[in-house]
């Protein structure tokens, strides 16, 4: 028979009082809100993380899609939510990086109405071309768009495809005009009917049409080139563009006044999800590469992105009011 010591019950008590209370999570289910329609790589990635963490977090997650206003209408439903850790949102660079240099009002506070819980995954974007007529070479790019005014289409003003390619043409000294479309999937079906030149495409929704060659990729603007696409060049190699990369990236946030034992189990649960094999199997099979990183890296990424594109975005002009 195992006996215990006084000091050792005192000292288990003491422990268990230190411990993070999990009781204090509400016994209801998680909703998850994504500012976009299902079926997308946002969509897909909240779907996948939202299983793993369920099971975790012993409730179920439900993903509830509010698209429009660039994030924004999600983004204040999360802000305005309760902050009992029944409402988590994802939050990338389209909110917390561009959104606030793109608006003069926001209906959230960027900075103070969602707080950061960790980082999910990232999508590696090609610079691609269409695939009759275009440019089939990165330096047939740069050479054209020197000469004239050469068209690229993106999901939208403020996206991450959008300003990757305005950031790339500012640092190769070139000028394009900007076709905006309503999403990505419009864009990628006339990049590849040959209606505009080019686009940012990103691996998540482009990888088949890149693969096959329904669209002529230029170069990837990652640091480091993909094991999927390993004659690709990056837009280093291509254009010497030293430390130049570009990615849409996401994360999870919750309501601002979220208490630190809450917020810290959502983390927590979140991490673990995002470290299991198979979520980050998944991920790379759908064109995602799996971030780690919690809250203080969180706010870091969106802290270093800011220092780059809140500069471009004034400089361009843009504004979304």
């Amino acid at each position: 028979m195992t006996r215990i010591t006084r000091r050792a019950a005192l000292a288990a008590g003491l422990a268990a009082s230190a411990a993070p209370a999990l009781a204090a999570f509400p016994d209801r289910p998680v909703r998850w809100l994504v500012g976009y329609p299902p079926g997308g790589g946002t969509d897909v990635l909240a779907r996948l993380v939202g299983q793993s963490m369920g099971a975790r977090l012993g409730v179920p997650v439900i993903i509830e899609n509010r698209p429009g206003a660039a994030t924004n209408i999600a983004a204040e439903a999360a802000a305005q939510a309760a902050p009992d850790g029944t409402t988590v949102f994802t939050a990338g660079n389209e909110t917390l990086v561009f959104n606030p240099a793109l608006y003069k009002r926001l209906p959230f506070d960027a900075d103070t109405g969602l707080r950061p819980l960790g980082l999910m995954a990232r999508f590696h974007l090609v610079l691609c071309t269409r695939p009759q007529g275009g440019a089939a070479t990165p330096a047939d790019f740069l050479a054209a768009a020197r000469t004239r005014m050469v068209d690229y289409a993106s999901p939208g003003i403020g996206s991450p495809h959008h300003l990757a390619m305005e950031r790339l043409a500012r640092d190769l000294g070139i000028r394009l005009n900007h076709v905006p479309y309503r999403g990505l999937a419009p864009a990628m079906t006339d990049l590849m009917n040959g209606t505009v030149e080019a686009a940012v495409l990103d691996m998540a929704a482009g990888a088949e049409v890149i693969r096959t060659r329904k669209v002529q990729p230029l170069a990837l603007l990652s640091a480091a080139r993909l094991e999927g696409l390993p004659t690709l060049p990056t837009a280093r190699e291509a254009y010497g563009l030293a430390g130049f990369e570009a990615y849409a990236w996401q994360g999870l946030t919750a309501p601002g006044r979220t208490p630190d034992d809450i917020a810290g189990r959502l983390s927590a649960d979140l991490a673990a999800s995002v470290a299991e094999p198979a979520v980050q199997a998944r991920m790379r099979e759908i064109g995602l590469d799996p971030l780690t990183g919690g809250p203080e890296e969180h706010r870091a990424m969106i802290a270093a992105e800011r220092a780059i594109y809140w500069p471009l975005i004034k400089g361009l002009g843009l504004s979304l009011d």
